[in-house]
């Protein structure tokens, strides 16, 4: 009788593997040394090694965002706008009263090219700053980009220069910061670091303080300033506290003229204990009229001034 059962054993057309496995059986050429291959143990102590002798960390890109903020009131956006404060967005309230001060910063915004005009109702307006007097105008500055405490050193050794860095301890008013960034530029400083709490950051009201000068000197946000201080101790930068009981005065301090950090406490409390230790000197500003302290932007004016002439 003949079988009528199908052969399910048997094997049909079948898809080739187009070269792969005998390409795989082929040699991939010598095994490069363990230094050039990414992620080898050896390859990592390499390249730590050339750090070392360039002088300086590996730079780490990022130090954080702040939040957008809200300028609001006729006379604040116009500064805002007159004194180059960033900004994306100005809000202007349908049916308003055309005066100077809203032509004024209508015509700055114009005159930017990157501000986005956008006509809203007062309720939005009365909705957006919680109920504030916005008067019709409102202006939205975009979150701060901060740089990482790490790259101010490397961003000096890239122009051949000493770092030369302020830190700010406990000031909490962003016109002071702003003040300190505009010294900074002024005295060809690399940067300011800030703590990431109990801080000024860098606000429209820092922005304007400083004179267009935050446009072109990074300020970095430190998770935590005693260790950032402790860093930059072991990569060869002297720390340097300012405080009305130092030990020597700033004209005295050869290391001004050499890669330095130079911290600057609050106008009432002065340096916090554990940044006061951890700086290697403390040093004091000679004030012959008896004032008893100064600000912060006034101190690092000072002893910037001091540095700069030092190196030149």
């Amino acid at each position: 009788m003949a079988n009528n059962r199908r052969m399910s054993g048997k094997k049909g057309a079948q898809v080739g593997s187009g070269g792969q496995r005998r390409r795989g059986l082929e040699g991939k050429g010598p095994t490069p040394p363990a230094e050039a291959r990414k992620g080898h143990a050896k390859q990592r102590a390499a390249a730590a090694k050339v750090r070392r002798a360039q002088g300086r960390p590996q730079q780490r890109k990022g130090g954080g965002r702040s939040t957008s903020e809200l300028v609001v009131g006729r006379n604040p956006v116009y500064e805002a706008l007159r004194d180059g404060v960033p900004a994306t967005m100005l809000y202007v309230q349908q049916f308003i009263d055309n005066d100077e001060r809203v032509r004024e910063a209508l015509q700055l915004a114009a005159e930017r090219g990157n501000i986005h005009l956008m006509e809203a109702p007062r309720p939005e307006l009365d909705r957006m700053t919680n109920g504030l007097n916005h008067q019709g105008l409102v202006l939205q500055v975009p979150p701060y980009e901060y740089a990482h405490p790490e790259d101010l050193p490397g961003g000096a050794y890239d122009k051949g220069e000493d770092p030369l860095i302020v830190a700010l301890d406990g000031v909490t008013d962003p016109r002071n910061l702003g003040a300190v960034v505009r010294s900074v530029s002024a005295f060809g400083g690399h940067g300011v670091v800030v703590p990431e709490r109990r801080s000024a950051g860098m606000s429209a009201g820092a922005w304007k303080s400083s004179a267009g000068a935050a446009a072109r000197t990074p300020v970095a946000r430190a998770t935590n300033l005693t260790r950032t201080l402790e860093q930059y101790k072991k990569a060869g930068i002297t720390v340097v506290g300012l405080a009305a009981d130092g030990e020597a005065e700033v004209g005295d301090l050869a290391e001004l003229s050499g890669p330095v950090v130079i911290v600057v406490g609050s106008e009432g409390k002065g340096l916090s204990r554990l940044v006061g230790e951890t700086c290697d000197h403390r040093v004091r500003i000679p004030m012959p009229g008896g004032a008893e302290s100064l600000n912060a932007g006034v101190a690092a004016g000072v002893v910037l001034y001091e540095a700069s002439r030092r190196r030149s």
